[in-house]
C-alpha cells in the first residue's frame, strides 16, 4: 500500500475514534456501538504494527501504558498550584464576598461549581498535543504523571484547535467504578482503598502506567491557566473555549453577582450531593473576571479570588451489639463493628471495618459502645468517635482471637505489622485462593485448573488443599458439573506434569505470605529443597541477598505450622519434585546476556517472558543502553524499540526470541 494512504486511512482512523472517544467519556453519549469501535481500534492497532514509524505521541494506541519508572521527575509549576481557602458557614461565605468587593469597588459575578474530591493536576498542550502533565505536589513542584495521564480516556491527546496552554483540572474516580474496583481489591485480598479521592490519588502515582491503565480514571478540568495569543475575559468564556476544544468541564456551572443565591446553591448541592454519581464534597465559587482576579491577587497559600464552601460531614449515632472477625483469603483477621442500622448518605449500614486491633485500642472500642459513625469519602461507614459519656459499665472490650475462627489454626501478628493473620493452609476462608495461585502459570502450571473447577473440588470434599490435587482420580472429577471424560483425562494429565515444575516454582507456590517468585528462587537456590527449608532458622535465610527479615519470619512460621507440614508431606508422597533442579545446559543458555521487553508478546505476558529468560540465565532490565544485547519486540513497542535501533541492538520478535530460548 502507498505511504501516503497509508498515513490518510491511520489519520482518519485517528480522527473518528477521538470523536467517538469524545462523545464516550466526555459527553457521556456513545454513538456508535462498542463492536463498532473495536473494529475501528483493531484496523487502526493493526495499521500501526505494520508501520511503526507512523505511531504518534496523540494516537489513541498510545494509552495502553509503558514500562514502570524507577521514580517520576520534578515538574516546577510556572504559576504555583494554591490550595483555596475552606469556608464552613454562611457567615465566612459572606465575609469573602466583603472582602472582594471591598477590593475592587464594585458588584462582582461569581461562577459557582462543584468542589470534586479528586487530585489536582495541570495540563500543558504545545500546538493542541497533550505533552506534559503533572500532580500539585506542594504547590510549587509537582511529579511528572504523563504517561499515567495519557491513560485516563477522558484527557484528549489532541485538541480540537492547535492552541498551546496549560489546564488544571481534578482526577477522580466515580462512585460506582470505586465500589466496583474496591470488591475487586476484597475478592484478591489485597488492602481497600478508604474513599475515591485515596484510590484516585493511588492509582494516578503509580510507577507502573499500566497499573494506571487498568483504573477508571477520570477529570473535569476545571482552569484555564494560560494561552499562547490571546485570553478570555471571563472564566465562563474559559470553560465554554474549553469545552468547544474537547476538554471535559464540570457538569454543573452557576454564574450570579448575589453571595445570597450563591450561599442557596451550596445548600440545595449539600443536600443533593448523593445523587451525583461521583464525590463532591464542597462547592467552588470563584470571581468570574479574570482582571479582577489580578487585582485580588494571592496570598503565599491561596488565591483571594476563589474560596471552598465545605460540606458538613453527615453523621449519626449508633450501639454496636458485636464485632466480629472476618478472614480474607490471605488470612489477614480484619475485625468488623455490627451496630443497630442507621440511614447515612442515603443508604442504610449495619457494619463498619474496625481495621486492626490497634485501631480499636487507639479509639477505646467495645461491644455495647454507642458510637458515631460517618462515611470515609460518603463511601465506607467508619466509627469517627465512642460516646463514653453513656457507658452503662456493660460494654465488653475486644480480644483478638488467638486462633483462627475458621479452621482454629494459629492466628500470628509480626512484629511491625498491625495485621493478625491466620498460619493455616487449609484455612476453608483461604483455601480456594491458595489452590488458585498453586495451579497459576508462575507456579504449577496446571493447565485447566480454573476457578470454578476448584470451587466444584471443593464443594464436592474431593481435595482440602493444594497437595489433594495429586490423589484425585479420574472417577471422581468425571461426576463434577460440565467435567466430560476428555476434560478429566486433559486435568490429571496436567497435574502430573506439575510435579516436576521445580522447587522454586513450588515453593512461590505454596501462597507464603510475602515470598513472590524471585524470593522463592532466591531460597530455592540457596538450599536446595523443602527439607532443608523446613528446618532452617530466621538466620540462615537472612544470609541471602535480597531476603529481609519480613520474608525469613514469614517462612520460618509456614513451615512451624503442623497443617503446612502435613501438606510437604503428602507433596512427598505423591513424588511432587521438592528439589531444585539440576543445572542444565538450558539452565546457562543465556548467562550474561541482558534484555529488555517492549510491547506486547502474543502468547506470554510480561512476566512470563522474564521468567523465561531468567530461567535460563539471563537477565532482564527496564532500560536500553550500550550494554542491552537484545530487545524483544511485542505488538505497539515503545519508545525503545527506536532506542534499540540507534544504538544497534539486536531487535528480536516473538518467534526469534522463543527459536532463541530453544523452545519454538
Amino acid at each position: 500500500m502507498d505511504i501516503d494512504k497509508v498515513k490518510a486511512e491511520i489519520e482518519k482512523l485517528r480522527e473518528e475514534i477521538r470523536k467517538h472517544d469524545y462523545y464516550y467519556y466526555v459527553m457521556d453519549q456513545p454513538i456508535i456501538s462498542d463492536a463498532e469501535y473495536d473494529d475501528l481500534m483493531r484496523r487502526l492497532v493493526s495499521l500501526e504494527q505494520q508501520y511503526p514509524e507512523l505511531i504518534t505521541s496523540d494516537s489513541p494506541t498510545q494509552r495502553v501504558g509503558g514500562q514502570p519508572l524507577k521514580a517520576f521527575a520534578s515538574v516546577e509549576h510556572p504559576v504555583p498550584m494554591l490550595s483555596l481557602t475552606n469556608a464552613f458557614s454562611e457567615g465566612e461565605l459572606r465575609d469573602f464576598d466583603r472582602r472582594v468587593r471591598n477590593a475592587i469597588g464594585e458588584a462582582v459575578e461569581y461562577v459557582v461549581e462543584y468542589k470534586i474530591d479528586g487530585l489536582s493536576v495541570a495540563l500543558w498542550y504545545r500546538d493542541g498535543i497533550f505533552v506534559r502533565g503533572a500532580t500539585r505536589g506542594d504547590g510549587h513542584v509537582g511529579e511528572d504523571v504523563t504517561e499515567n495521564l495519557k491513560t485516563i480516556r477522558s484527557i484528549p491527546l489532541r485538541l480540537n484547535r492547535p492552541y498551546t496552554l496549560e489546564v488544571r483540572g481534578e482526577v477522580f474516580i466515580s462512585k460506582q467504578d470505586f465500589e466496583i474496583l474496591n470488591e475487586e481489591r476484597r475478592l484478591s485480598d489485597l488492602p481497600l482503598f478508604a474513599n475515591p479521592r485515596n484510590a484516585a490519588a493511588g492509582s494516578l502515582r503509580q510507577l507502573d502506567s499500566r497499573i494506571t491503565a487498568s483504573r477508571p480514571l477520570d477529570i473535569f478540568i476545571f482552569n484555564l491557566q494560560h494561552i499562547e495569543g490571546f485570553m478570555p475575559d471571563t472564566h465562563w468564556e474559559a470553560l465554554n473555549l474549553m469545552a468547544e476544544l474537547g476538554l471535559k468541564i464540570s457538569p454543573f456551572l452557576y454564574q450570579s453577582d448575589s453571595m445570597e443565591d450563591v450561599i442557596k446553591v451550596c445548600h440545595e448541592w449539600n443536600d443533593k450531593r448523593h445523587t451525583l454519581p461521583f464525590e463532591i464534597d464542597g462547592m467552588v465559587i470563584k470571581v468570574n473576571n479574570f482582571r479582577y482576579r489580578q487585582l485580588l491577587g494571592s496570598t503565599s497559600k491561596s488565591p483571594r479570588w476563589a474560596i471552598a464552601y465545605k460540606f458538613p460531614a453527615e453523621q449519626r449515632e449508633t450501639i454496636i451489639r458485636d464485632i466480629i472477625v472476618q478472614v480474607g483469603r490471605t488470612g489477614v483477621l480484619t475485625p468488623t463493628a455490627v451496630f443497630d442500622p442507621v440511614s447515612i448518605a442515603g443508604t442504610m449500614v449495619s457494619r463498619a471495618t474496625l481495621h486492626n486491633e490497634d485501631y480499636i485500642k487507639e479509639k477505646d472500642i467495645r461491644i455495647g459502645d454507642t458510637v458515631v459513625i460517618q462515611k470515609a469519602g460518603d463511601i465506607i461507614p467508619e466509627v469517627v468517635e465512642v460516646k463514653r459519656e453513656k457507658r452503662s459499665g456493660r460494654e465488653i472490650p475486644f480480644i483478638m482471637p488467638r486462633h483462627c475462627p475458621a479452621c482454629g489454626a494459629d492466628v500470628v501478628r509480626l512484629e511491625g505489622e498491625a495485621a493478625a493473620r491466620c498460619t493455616g493452609s487449609a484455612c476453608p476462608a483461604q483455601q480456594k485462593r491458595l489452590i488458585i495461585h498453586f495451579a497459576s502459570r508462575d507456579a504449577m502450571d496446571i493447565e485447566g485448573l480454573g476457578p470454578a473447577v476448584v470451587q466444584q473440588l471443593l464443594n464436592n470434599h474431593l481435595i482440602k488443599d493444594a497437595a489433594d490435587l495429586y490423589y484425585l482420580k479420574h472417577k471422581d472429577l468425571v461426576e463434577i458439573e460440565r467435567m466430560g471424560d476428555k476434560s478429566a483425562t486433559n486435568l490429571l494429565r496436567a497435574i502430573e506434569d506439575s510435579k516436576n515444575r521445580g522447587l522454586a516454582r513450588l515453593l512461590f507456590g505454596l501462597g507464603i505470605r510475602l515470598v513472590g517468585l524471585r524470593a522463592a528462587q532466591l531460597i530455592a537456590q540457596h538450599f536446595g529443597s523443602i527439607d532443608n527449608i523446613m528446618k532452617a532458622k530466621k538466620e540462615e535465610f537472612l544470609e541471602i541477598d535480597e531476603i529481609g527479615e519480613k520474608i525469613a519470619e514469614s517462612v520460618v512460621a509456614f513451615f512451624n505450622e503442623e497443617q503446612n507440614i502435613r501438606m510437604i508431606e503428602k507433596l512427598k508422597k505423591a513424588n511432587v519434585l521438592l528439589q531444585q533442579e539440576a543445572a542444565n545446559t538450558r539452565v546457562n543458555l543465556l548467562e550474561g546476556k541482558t534484555f529488555v521487553l517492549t510491547g506486547t508478546l502474543a502468547g506470554y505476558t510480561r512476566t512470563e517472558a522474564s521468567r523465561l529468560i531468567e530461567e535460563r540465565g539471563g537477565r532482564v532490565t527496564n532500560s536500553v543502553s550500550s550494554k542491552t544485547d537484545y530487545v524483544i519486540a511485542g505488538e505497539n513497542p515503545g519508545s525503545k524499540l527506536e532506542r534499540a535501533r540507534s544504538l544497534g541492538v539486536t531487535i528480536l520478535n516473538e518467534q526469534e526470541f522463543l527459536h532463541l530460548l530453544g523452545i519454538e
